[in-house]
């Protein structure tokens, strides 16, 4: 029997950003895949969530920089589910780099994380583009706010994500009407990944900016899960944009 329910693909599901859209899908009444590349534990968990939230799920674990990896998740959620009608493009990693020092990155760093940043954005949605255009579907891709304007992060993960905004309005005139693409550009995050960039500055430096944000805090992963939502069931005739998720800090300095 087809699957009645929605269902929504969301990479780089194990924590952070992809666990909280995941968890928010899940509440919202769609099905999810759960894709994860080396966190099982924490991808376990994020399912365990979403289930308790009413969806079925789908635990894949793939490289999603991997093309042949990448065609069979796709084939394995057209068995299961028959549909696709959202996807979130959130599998993401960086590296460390010294500041100011173009010394200090490898090639072969630079390739891994444009591989992963990048080049799986195209494959996932290449791969999903048949039953997402057959749903009238609704891909959003998360960008950062250091691929809109300089920042303190290492040169290729803000030069990836430069990359992804405008991979997201190539693909939204490519995909169109069919499919809606857009982008999420969030500011300094709470949590895990801002901690391992900031390591012990990071109570102060987070601090810092929240003083310095209108909104007085910094963004958290419920935020831009909440965006993320937002740009999926609703903004019917949103496509090919990029929303800020940084309190009004970035407009405000």
């Amino acid at each position: 029997m087809k699957n009645t329910k929605p269902v929504a693909l969301v990479t780089g599901a194990a924590s952070g950003i992809g666990s909280s859209a995941a968890v928010a899908l899940a509440k919202a009444g769609y099905d999810v895949v759960i894709n994860y590349s080396r966190s099982e534990d924490a991808a376990k968990a994020t399912a365990a969530a979403a289930q308790q939230a009413g969806a079925k799920t789908l635990l894949i674990r793939c490289d999603v920089s991997d093309e042949t990896g990448v065609n069979a998740m796709l084939a394995q959620i057209k068995t299961e589910f028959g549909r696709l009608d959202a996807l979130i493009n959130n599998a993401g990693t960086t590296t460390s780099m010294k500041l100011k020092d173009l010394d200090s990155i490898t090639g072969d760093e630079w390739d891994r994380v444009f591989n992963v940043n990048v080049k799986s954005v195209f494959l996932v949605t290449r791969a999903a583009a048949a039953m997402l255009r057959e749903a009238h579907g609704s891909i959003v891709n998360t960008a950062s706010i250091v691929g809109l304007r300089p920042g303190p992060q290492p040169l290729p993960y803000a030069a990836s994500k430069a990359a992804v905004v405008n991979l997201t309005k190539t693909l939204a005139y490519n995909l169109g009407p069919e499919i809606r693409v857009n982008a999420v550009a969030p500011g300094w995050m709470e949590g895990e990944w801002m901690e391992r960039m900031l390591k012990d500055k990071y109570d102060d430096l987070m601090g810092r900016r929240a003083k310095l944000t209108p909104l007085k805090r910094c963004v958290t992963a419920d935020d831009v899960a909440e965006t993320m939502l937002s740009l999926i069931q609703g903004n019917r005739f949103v496509t090919g944009e990029v929303i800020v998720i940084d309190g009004g800090f970035a407009s405000s300095t």
